[in-house]
């Protein structure tokens, strides 16, 4: 398969399909699927950018909205997470899933699914240690705590996927914490110089992420997030992680091609490290997104590899997008197979009464427990999850895309507000699935009195305001 990764969106999907495009008329190939490492932003109205957490000269409606009323189609199959710049409101309906448009599916805040065959497993979100251990308490209408919180990944995401067997692919919007030093550390700095602090003290990047490089070791990691295109490879081999900070050449070339983006790549390379971090002028920083925890134990000696990808933010003159050739088990001669992992749907099964929607995380059960339930829940979708004829459980066939909010133009006098929260009909199809309750959006419970015979779908229903 030839599989197109892309780094930051930032609403960018025109220019990005345009790109794609442009590449298999020059190299006359097909692309069959796209992957993007988060900061999506799937803004359907002008409600939707109240809950993007960016300043409001960032706040732009951009062009995903024709995407999603139907106005335009995505040429290719597009999956993707979530960053830290996102409408959190509409990826929150879809928590375990589903397509935010027609032919665009959304991974979740943490997903698995089986694209011809290939695993292809990811997490939405950036690491904060001030929230990584509890719940999803975040509700609409979000304050300015809670809307950066909402993105900031989970543990029990994070314990979830470490339940999967492996996976060939994984995408994250994070780097994993001390991939740096997986590769040109140089070139990177000579890029990035105002990177320096933050490598030097250990704290740039995700700690459970490189956990889980090590356990899923999968043989592609993509990531975005840093807005450069930086390639490493992880040896699996248990080995000490390198020194932190190679002694630079000299006498290397210092490249300077990104304007925006940190000190000039002529300033000394050898100067000492300042006690301040130097942040990325590019990024949009609202708060210390990263903090410096105990890194997880090395992992016990394996003989593979995963090559680590991380690309930057669609702009021109940018190296925002790859293109990759990979093995499928499945081949196709039309459009590929998107399918669930019914390995993911027994995980979901397993760990649902632990998805807490309040601050408190409850604790989770012993590794050897929770591998056990995974396995009693993988007997229970081999039962009663129908897969078709080739066995496998297309999503398509479960899953179907619906607007819930509308489009721009409705919102009236309520522009500036944030929207309702909306009961997403994928979600409840999901849940309905696995036989599980709906924790993350459920049609609200009239009284019987006032309940009328024909309800509405919940693709119409909104609660609050």
């Amino acid at each position: 398969m030839k599989i197109a990764v892309e780094g930051c969106c930032h609403g960018q999907l025109d220019a990005i399909y345009t790109h794609i495009q442009q590449l298999e008329t020059k190299n006359a190939y097909k692309v069959d699927a796209l992957l993007i490492c988060g900061d999506f932003q799937a803004i359907r109205n002008h409600q939707d950018l109240q809950c993007m957490s960016v300043p409001d000269k960032y706040k732009k409606l951009g062009t995903f909205y024709k995407y999603y009323t139907g106005e335009t189609v995505a040429p290719i199959l597009t999956i993707i997470i979530g960053g830290n710049h996102e409408a959190s409101n509409y990826m929150w309906e879809l928590y375990h899933g589903g397509w935010v448009a027609p032919n665009i599916y959304f991974l979740g805040h943490a997903g698995s699914v089986l694209l011809n065959g290939l695993r292809i497993a990811g997490a939405s979100g950036i690491f904060n240690k001030h929230h990584f251990q509890i719940g999803h308490y975040e509700k609409v209408p979000y304050v300015s705590g809670s809307m950066r919180s909402i993105y900031h990944i989970r543990e029990y995401s994070v314990r979830k996927l470490s339940l999967l067997p492996s996976a060939d692919i994984f995408l994250s919007h994070d780097w994993p914490q001390s991939i740096e030093h997986h590769g040109d550390l140089a070139r990177l700095l000579a890029r990035k110089s105002f990177l320096r602090s933050d490598i030097q003290s250990g704290e740039l990047g995700s700690p459970p992420l490189m956990g889980l490089l090590h356990t899923l070791r999968p043989q592609w990691w993509f990531a975005a997030h840093l807005h450069t295109r930086y390639a490493a490879t992880v040896v699996h081999e248990g080995v000490p992680a390198p020194a932190p900070m190679p002694v630079q050449n000299p006498d290397e070339i210092q490249i300077d091609d990104d304007e925006f983006d940190g000190p000039p790549a002529n300033a000394p390379t050898d100067a000492p490290v300042q006690a301040a971090a130097v942040r990325n002028p590019d990024e949009i920083t609202l708060e210390e997104e990263e903090d410096a925890v105990e890194a997880p134990p090395a992992p016990p000696p394996v003989a593979s590899e995963t090559h680590f990808l991380a690309l930057d933010k669609c702009l021109p003159q940018r190296e925002f997008l790859e293109v990759i050739d990979i093995a499928a088990p499945i081949s196709t001669t039309d459009a590929p197979l998107l399918a669930f992992d019914p390995e993911w749907l027994a995980i979901c099964r397993a760990f649902h009464p632990w998805l807490s929607t309040t601050r408190q995380q409850p604790a989770f059960p012993a590794e050897a427990e929770a591998r056990a339930l995974v396995a009693q829940e993988r007997a229970w979708v081999d039962a009663n999850v129908k897969a078709d004829a080739r066995g496998a459980l297309p999503i398509g066939d479960c899953q179907t895309f619906k607007m819930t909010a509308p489009g721009p133009g409705s919102e009236g006098a309520n522009k500036l507000r944030q929207p309702p929260w909306y009961t997403n009909p994928q979600t409840e199809v999901f849940c309905r699935m696995l036989d599980i309750p709906n924790k993350i959006n459920p049609p609200p419970t009239l009284p019987s009195s006032a309940r009328s015979p024909s309800p509405p779908p919940p693709t119409e229903t909104a609660i609050g305001a």
